[in-house]
């Protein structure tokens, strides 16, 4: 066979396999838009959606906003004698409770940039 031939026959491999990624990629990308479609097709049969009356309201009062204090930690209850434990009972809801100085810590000028970093503080 001539170079030609080997060139001609590399081509038309070459060629084919293009062509079947193609269609490939085409089938690909059928089953992906119906497979959107289908789900959307769900989606709107099963899902309920509320009308104007079921939907959540302000409370009587009106809006609830958050609080901000400064929380301190709260001491673990000591047991009586060392033969007793604690239950879950004597425990406390919180590991910290409404602090006595609700002040905030602010940052001053010349100070650290934060409590405690240990940085130089005041030069």
């Amino acid at each position: 066979m001539s170079t030609a031939m080997h060139l001609l026959a590399a081509s038309s491999d070459h060629a084919l396999a293009v062509t079947m990624a193609f269609i490939g990629g085409l089938v690909i990308a059928g089953a992906l838009i119906w497979a959107v479609r289908v789900g959307m097709r769900v989606m709107d049969t099963d899902t309920h959606h509320p009308a104007p009356e079921e939907q959540p309201h302000l409370p009587e009062g009106g809006p609830v906003f958050e609080i901000q204090e400064m929380r301190e930690p709260d001491e673990v209850p000591v047991a009586a004698s060392d033969n007793e434990r604690l239950l879950p009972h004597e425990l406390h809801r919180a590991w910290t409770k409404t602090g006595q100085d609700q002040h905030r810590r602010r940052w001053s000028p010349g100070s650290s940039g934060s409590f405690g970093s240990g940085g130089l503080g005041h030069v």
